[in-house]
């Protein structure tokens, strides 16, 4: 698979988060300094509230750009051992019953899913359990998962 187009349905996917957070940043931002929501009495909250909500989402705002930019700047592929998983790689992974799931493992914005060529592709971080023990690992490989050892092996069956 191509991982700029990838990288790239990875970065349309966090531009438009960012867009939508920043509107509704800027909203609650408006509401809180709005004159009518200025407090009518010593238990009237609402204002206070909106500045609290703008401000939880500008902090979203600028994780996402963190983001951006972290993947924007992320390089694909170049330097890396053939086979063996390092940030900027596509892992394929295949459990017993022959069912594959397909890991991008990335800077940030871990969880976030992509689609690509028909393909359901999710982002995962070296922070999380499973991109700890991928990080390093090389085709063959077998993943434990640390919560149910006895469940959900995987093995590594494709890295680009």
């Amino acid at each position: 698979m191509d991982l700029n187009a990838i990288r790239a349905a990875i970065l349309r996917q966090l531009e438009s988060d960012l867009a939508m957070q920043l509107k509704a940043a800027l909203t609650s931002r408006d509401e809180a300094i709005d004159e009518e929501s200025k407090a009518e009495n010593k238990y009237d909250t609402h204002a206070q509230e909106a500045a609290y909500l703008a401000e939880g989402q500008s902090r979203i705002v600028a994780e996402l750009r963190e983001s951006i930019s972290q993947f924007a700047a992320l390089p694909l592929g170049k330097g890396r051992e053939p086979n063996r998983i390092t940030l900027g790689t596509l892992v394929t992974l295949q459990d017993p019953k022959g069912k594959t799931s397909l890991l991008f493992l990335g800077p940030r914005s871990g969880g976030l899913e992509v689609e690509h060529s028909g393909n359901r592709i999710m982002v995962i971080t070296p922070a999380s359990p499973l991109g700890r023990q991928l990080l390093g690992a090389k085709v063959g490989d077998t993943i434990v998962p640390t919560e149910n050892r006895s469940k959900n092996i995987q093995r590594i069956v494709a890295v680009c």
